[in-house]
């Protein structure tokens, strides 16, 4: 959980935040998302994801598309002393990333960002925060 604000350095380098980094362990898998940012996932998580995509049927265009934008994409990570990662070239054009991010927990995942994108994104979804949470969970909030 939380949200962050990190650079990218000229190298393509960004810091994890502390909070993530035991979550995520030692390596971890880093991938195009939805909505333009990146997915950053613990082996166990990307395990669990990867057999669910095997289970999809091959046999449908939109599962082969699926799978092949999600897995060409992915890249195993691991920090360096100073906590970052280097994010290749097509993943940072693919999110828009350039200098300033924002590092996001969501449940099982991290996402990482473009900043600008980060906060259009959350305003628009905040007008509809309450309808969406009608639709899809019954809370008592």
């Amino acid at each position: 959980m939380g949200e962050f604000q990190h650079t990218i350095d000229d190298k393509g380098r960004i810091t994890i935040p502390v909070k993530f980094r035991e979550g995520l362990g030692s390596s971890f898998v880093l991938t195009r998302g939805l909505d333009h940012c990146l997915f950053v996932y613990p082996r166990s998580e990307w395990e669990t994801l990867e057999s669910k995509l095997k289970a999809l049927p091959m046999t449908r265009a939109d599962a082969r598309a699926f799978v092949r934008f999600f897995f060409s994409g992915a890249t195993e990570c691991e920090l360096d002393r100073q906590g970052r990662i280097l994010i290749p070239g097509a993943l940072r054009e693919y999110a828009g990333l350039a200098k300033d991010c924002v590092v996001i927990g969501v449940s099982n995942r991290v996402e990482i960002w473009d900043e600008a994108s980060w906060r259009a994104y959350a305003e628009s979804a905040s007008g509809s925060f309450a309808e969406i949470a009608e639709k899809l969970v019954d809370l008592d909030l």
